[in-house]
């Protein structure tokens, strides 16, 4: 049998559908963040990355950086092995009380990454509850997909933020079994953000558990970079709170928060976190020294809210078909895999701009996108020149700009300004 032929013909079929993707080679440089330095071709270029999740730059904030070197120094490298052997580092300890803190909970706990932590904590929760039900917003990322799948507990798929679907399948499954609904607070994709309140609401009413995921509001919003929970008051009425140290705080792994009972027996129970080697306390303190920080500092969610909010208006504004966002998340439609790929390729190669197609299955096929996320260090300059080399790149391809009637941009011609975060909880 000729085994690599398979894996050819998967390969092929990747390419037919035009989603195969190519990974730029990039070296991130501190100091100078958003530009990066791409080598292609045996030669290195200077270029700006204008799609990273590093939200607020904090990946090369001096005080994060420093307290990586120094845990490095002080502790090595490695966690040395799995939190049940040795790898029970003291950064890592100080790290999850850190987040319980962060969210108002009694305990956390770290995983490797948001993936990680989503998958462990959503199949472990629908295990330990007997005949539990598991309904999930249609929207949600692979991570609680795949969560919810390896749980084995039957699911409900509810249309994306329709509490009235929801509720018609909580008033269906009753007051009296074990229910978890499993959303998220900012869907990255799209940009848009979820009724907590409302889904709050009825967990309450229907004695539903709420699992939350917060990877891309995490240091975001609210008075401490809680999230949106944090920012609508609403973390109190919500079970588990789901984020990620690998966004907004710019290092690496994901993490739970709850009750000291849930964590507990998701430690206790979840093979992806028993088996799995430990953050290295490298990584946890700097984390910490990201999370520490942001408590205490509102300037860079200010500074990247409003380089966001000038993003989306100064593009629109172009006749860029800037989709539908109420949060820092500036979609720009496509709408075509191919036309998609070859606009990222030519903003890069022409432009020195680097922003990474979106294609099929991380978004449905037609609303291919590309998905620009600016930071406080992108500045009004860097902001007119992607202006510009989007322009020049829509009219070279001959892409759709943003037109009265025209049913495939329908969604992006309504331009919802920014959410401005509040200053408390």
């Amino acid at each position: 049998m000729n085994y690599q032929r398979f894996f050819e013909e998967a390969i092929d079929q990747v390419h037919a559908e035009r989603r195969y993707r190519v990974f730029a080679d990039l070296e991130r440089i501190v100091g100078k963040f958003p530009r990066a330095i791409w080598r292609a071709n045996g030669r290195a270029q200077e270029i700006t990355v204008w799609c990273s999740n590093d939200y607020l730059g904090m990946g090369q904030h001096p005080d994060v950086v420093a307290a990586m070197q120094q845990a490095a120094g002080n502790m090595g490298t490695g966690a040395g092995g799995t939190r049940n052997i040795s790898g029970n580092n003291h950064p890592l300890v100080e790290l999850e009380l850190e987040l319980a803190d962060l969210h108002g909970k009694e305990a956390g706990l770290v995983f490797t990454s948001g993936f990680v932590s989503n998958e462990a904590a959503i199949s472990t929760i629908g295990k330990l509850l007997p005949n539990c039900l598991i309904l999930s917003d249609e929207l949600n990322h692979a991570s609680m997909i795949e969560g919810v799948r390896r749980s084995g507990a039957e699911k409900k798929v509810f249309r994306h933020n329709d509490v009235a679907h929801l509720e018609s399948l909580l008033q269906a499954a009753g007051r009296e079994r074990a229910k978890v609904i499993v959303f998220e607070s900012v869907y990255s994709m799209d940009g848009d953000i979820a009724p907590i309140k409302e889904i709050a609401d009825l967990a309450e009413k229907y004695n539903a558990m709420t699992y939350i995921d917060e990877v891309h509001a995490v240091g975001m919003y609210g008075g401490r970079g809680g999230g949106i929970t944090e920012r609508e008051g609403l973390a109190h009425r919500i079970d588990i709170i789901e984020g990620t140290l690998a966004k907004a705080f710019g290092t690496l792994g994901g993490y739970i928060t709850g009750t000291r009972t849930v964590i507990d027996a998701v430690r206790s129970y979840a093979p992806g976190f028993i088996f799995t080697t430990a953050l290295p306390p490298s990584i946890a303190a700097a984390a910490t020294a990201s999370i520490r920080h942001l408590k205490n500092s509102q300037a860079e969610r200010d500074a990247q809210q409003r380089q966001a909010t000038h993003t989306k208006h100064v593009l629109a504004e172009a006749g860029l078909p800037v989709m539908e966002s109420e949060t820092h998340i500036v979609p720009i439609l496509v709408g075509d895999p191919e036309l998609c790929k070859m606009a990222s390729d030519r903003l890069l190669g022409v432009h020195g701009i680097y922003i990474q197609p979106i294609n099929y299955p991380t978004v449905p096929r037609g609303t291919e996108r590309l998905r620009v996320t600016p930071t406080p260090f992108h500045d009004d300059a860097l902001i007119a020149t992607l202006k510009e080399a989007l322009v020049e790149t829509w009219n070279a391809l001959g892409i759709p700009y943003r037109t009265p009637g025209h049913s495939e941009v329908a969604k992006s011609e309504r331009i919802i300004p920014l959410l401005v975060p509040q200053s408390g909880g």
